[in-house]
């Protein structure tokens, strides 16, 4: 990701607070890597939806939304931390099934996270602390919104299951949640919705930006299913940055991801087989392109 800087830029790991919610978090000395991208995620949304506006305002027409079907549009995958699966997402048993907000909240309790999800958008996290309202992460400010509106039109599944780790009790989830409230700029510490929601419920500061180190070997493997008996891994040196690879296999849908993987893989394999390849390179693979490659699964 290099180090540009999109929206704001912590100056320097001082200003980026990493306190454990549960008290027990400890300063174990600095840590590498403090500049930061902030997610688009909600100015995607509603630029979206202006355009939309603006094209009806005109009189253009516009393709009827097909239905959300998660099977299509979703990347199903699995997240590691070393060899511990700490995130999976499988289409199979109805565990991407999602429901009207309407419905959501009938299904909610204080503490859960859910996650609303659109077809070509990144999908958005938000916490439910009771009474039919949420807190969550929206254009760089934590706010509290009633759960209909923060939903924005679009459906959206209980995620918990989603995160493997040992979840705090509903009412410190809430207690992290609404204590948040009214943060934004440069208090934030939190590149996207999902970080935010997730360090609420497990408290881990892995989910806060430059909550960890990212020297040495990658730690973190994405691993992307492609099919059946197919699949590919990437790897990275934190979780945040990991979190922001798989939001955009989200927001780009499982087709063009397959597309994009496979395309990539192709590539590489026929400069392998290039003869006048061999031996002396005139455009040598990078080391990550190489990773890439050692890391498919048939």
């Amino acid at each position: 990701m290099g180090n540009q800087v999109e929206k704001l830029t912590h100056l320097n790991y001082k200003e980026v607070p990493t306190a454990d919610p549960t008290g027990m978090d400890r300063d174990e000395g600095p840590r590498i890597g403090v500049s930061y991208i902030f997610s688009n995620d909600d100015d995607e949304l509603e630029q979206q939806q202006q355009q939309d506006s603006v094209g009806r305002d005109m009189g253009g027409e516009h393709p009827t939304p097909q239905p959300y079907d998660p099977r299509l549009q979703e990347v199903e995958c699995a997240v590691y931390y070393r060899d511990e699966c700490i995130y999976r997402k499988r289409g199979s048993g109805g565990q991407l099934s999602t429901y009207t907000p309407e419905n959501l909240l009938n299904r909610c309790k204080p503490g859960d996270l859910v996650e609303f999800v659109c077809q070509a958008q990144y999908p958005h996290w938000v916490v439910y602390v009771g009474d039919f309202q949420v807190v969550h992460l929206h254009r760089l400010e934590v706010v509290n919104s009633f759960l209909t509106d923060a939903s924005q039109g679009r459906r959206g599944r209980i995620a918990n299951y989603l995160y493997r780790y040992k979840p705090l009790s509903p009412a410190t989830v809430v207690r992290n949640a609404l204590e948040q409230v009214g943060c934004k700029d440069r208090e934030l510490s939190w590149r996207n919705s999902e970080c935010f929601a997730a360090w609420c419920r497990y408290g881990k500061r892995e989910f806060k930006i430059g909550g960890e180190l990212r020297i040495g070997k990658q730690p973190y493997r994405l691993q992307i299913q492609l099919g059946d008996k197919r699949s590919h891994t990437l790897e990275f040196q934190s979780l945040e940055d990991l979190i922001m690879e798989k939001r955009r296999n989200d927001q780009i849908g499982r087709a063009a991801v397959i597309q994009e993987l496979s395309s990539h893989l192709q590539a590489a394999e026929e400069e392998e087989e290039d003869p006048d390849l061999c031996g002396f390179p005139s455009n040598p693979q990078s080391s990550e392109d190489l990773r890439d490659k050692s890391l498919l699964t048939l």
